[in-house]
């Protein structure tokens, strides 16, 4: 039997990934497995970047055609150096998504839970044991542009994270949004909104604000996303700060 952990990679573009996929560091053999829900759910292949770009359903709604690297390499290899263990990662994500269209029920979100269903029958099926199940999300910048309140997105996460708890998930690990890079408060009641959700929901841990200071660093290529030096930066912080609360936790919980 080979323990891994079962983790959905959720959310817009800055989960999908606009970096540049040359740039994002090789993931060592055995860190690190994706399991294509989508297009090969029969085998599971080494994480490489552009993670997930051939995990496009049009019958959900969830496809695009730009991602081009994201955080997830570097997660995967800040993670796996603190746990030893490798993730399966399961990629769920488009860019430009508002959350209204992550709620149960909703196609979106039926088909994360879909995904994660196959993978999790798949890997039982095939001689591994799963050790923990849990999910990434990065997302909020389209509710910022559009206004959204702070009380609005923090009802509807919690709304969205339920329902993947429901599914058999055990936590949502979140890495908080950055700032507009030529507005810099425009974002401040969804950055607001997950701070507080991760601060009063049990199930919610915030695993990286690595993304509010890339502007003044120079690390964003557009208004809205990021160059692969930051999402590196931002997915090993993220990957890090996971496995030590995995780790905690289950320390603290063990008999």
């Amino acid at each position: 039997m080979i323990d891994v952990d079962l983790v959905m990679f959720m959310g817009q573009s800055n989960m999908a990934g606009r970096g540049t996929a040359a740039d994002a560091p090789d993931v060592p053999s055995g860190f690190g497995y994706e399991f294509r829900a989508i297009s090969d759910p029969t085998r599971l292949y080494p994480i490489k970047e552009p993670f997930g770009i051939n995990e496009n359903n049009a019958i959900s709604g969830v496809t695009e055609s730009i991602k081009t690297g994201s955080m997830i390499s570097s997660f995967v290899i800040g993670y796996y150096k603190i746990t030893q263990r490798p993730i399966v990662g399961v990629s769920c994500s488009k860019g430009g998504t508002s959350i209204n269209l992550w709620q149960p029920k909703g196609a979106f979100l039926n088909d994360a839970i879909a995904r994660f269903n196959a993978a999790n029958n798949w890997l039982t099926a095939n001689g591994y044991t799963i050790k923990n199940k849990f999910m990434v999300w990065c997302q909020g910048e389209t509710d910022g542009d559009n206004a959204m309140s702070e009380g609005e997105y923090t009802i509807k996460l919690k709304t969205m994270v339920d329902g993947m708890i429901e599914a058999g998930l055990e936590s949502c690990y979140i890495v908080q949004i950055g700032n507009h890079r030529d507005h810099t408060t425009l974002y401040a009641p969804i950055i607001q909104a997950q701070t507080a959700f991760c601060n009063t929901y049990e199930k919610a841990v915030l695993v990286s604000t690595k993304f509010s200071g890339m502007a003044a660093a120079g690390l964003m290529k557009d208004p809205f996303h990021y160059t692969q030096a930051g999402y590196n930066i931002t997915g090993t912080d993220a990957g890090n700060n996971t496995a030590v609360h995995i780790t905690t936790r289950n320390i603290e919980n063990a008999p």
